[in-house]
């Protein structure tokens, strides 16, 4: 293949509103493998993915993407945990007004027994904003020195680790840089909320903003054989559930044939309120900090909310309420705190 081959992709999805047509799986598949090696040319480049955010993206699309993202960038070893690894994906290009929770969350899922894999890299544009990679940083816990034994070691010993993309999948770092270039998220940053770098059972959590990338999620995940799901509109297109307006969310199993939908109001719970602005990396980190000493206030409100949802979305409490107090109780009889500990204490650090 060669820039040659790639423009007629480019020209199928770049031709105009009346004449462009959407790419097949295996078409997009081949697109993803051009720009990731380099045959596509930076002018093809910028100008596919531009063109592909005015289309907008399919479930086939998306489907053939992740494809290809998956030759690139094996997942991890499925390591037979005794149950489905929830990977929280949230946007690469971080945050830029409100506190990210999903650390808070992702610790009191593994302090229940629940594995917990996060992904994602440095600061991206458009947003850059602040990443979860630096706020585990801030927490002790650098996980860019590890390589991928030690990743999965990780999650096997303590039931929670970090896949750091520009040292696991360097090839993509190349194509963000283009985000900044184009000034505009290109579909790529849907495809990096909805990746599984786990070839095990898992549970996929994803954030999305517009219902559309909703239904082309749901279409990827279905071409993808991917069935265990959750989808969120979440604060600024996160998996965090917010507090100040109604939680809308999707979801399926093995079980269902159709995607359910669930709208939550946590005032229903006693946990309404304003979500926490973000301030600085400092601010969120000693949030954190705070809330695994029993420290009350919206950061611990936001938890108690988040991880008691995502408890029970994750069977291991049979109802919402019970997830809630379960939540509640790992945060202020110190387990939370503990998790955070051990992780720190663990064996696979160099």
């Amino acid at each position: 293949m060669s820039a040659s081959s790639f423009r007629p992709l480019l020209q199928k999805i770049g031709s105009g509103p009346h004449t462009s047509r959407d790419l097949t799986r295996s078409e997009a598949a081949a697109a993803a493998e051009m720009m990731l090696n380099g045959e596509a040319t930076p002018a093809q480049i910028g100008a596919f993915l531009i063109a592909h955010r005015i289309k907008r993206p399919t479930a086939e699309e998306l489907a053939g993407i992740l494809d290809t993202y998956e030759q690139w960038c094996p997942p991890l070893p499925d390591l037979g945990l005794g149950r489905p690894v929830v990977v929280l994906g949230n946007p690469y290009d971080g945050r830029s007004r409100t506190a990210p929770l999903v650390i808070l969350t992702a610790l009191i899922l593994s302090a229940a027994g629940v594995p917990v894999l996060l992904h994602g890299g440095d600061r991206l544009p458009t947003k850059y904003g602040l990443p979860l990679i630096t706020i585990w940083q801030g927490l002790g816990l650098d996980f860019t020195t590890l390589d991928r034994s030690q990743v999965s070691t990780l999650l096997q010993t303590t039931n929670l680790t970090f896949f750091y993309t520009p040292r696991h999948f360097p090839a993509l770092e190349p194509i963000n840089a283009y985000r900044d270039q184009i000034g505009k998220r290109p579909p790529l940053a849907t495809v990096e909320l909805i990746w599984l770098p786990y070839a095990g059972p898992a549970h996929l959590v994803a954030g999305f903003v517009h219902p559309p990338t909703e239904q082309f999620i749901q279409g990827a995940l279905a071409l993808r054989g991917v069935k265990d799901y959750t989808l969120v509109k979440g604060l600024e297109g996160s998996c965090d559930l917010p507090r100040d307006r109604t939680a809308i969310i999707s979801y399926s199993d093995a079980e269902q044939s159709e995607p359910q939908r669930l709208k939550l109001h946590s005032r229903d719970y006693d946990l309404g309120g304003k979500e926490v602005p973000l301030v600085t990396e400092a601010d969120v980190v000693g949030g954190i900090l705070a809330t695994l000493k029993g420290e009350q206030g919206d950061y611990q409100q936001g938890a108690i909310w988040n991880g008691g949802f995502y408890l029970w979305r994750c069977g291991v409490c049979p109802s919402l309420t019970a997830g809630l107090a379960t939540a509640q109780d790992l945060l202020t009889n110190g387990s939370a705190a503990a998790q955070l500990a051990q992780i720190r204490n663990a064996a696979v650090w160099p």
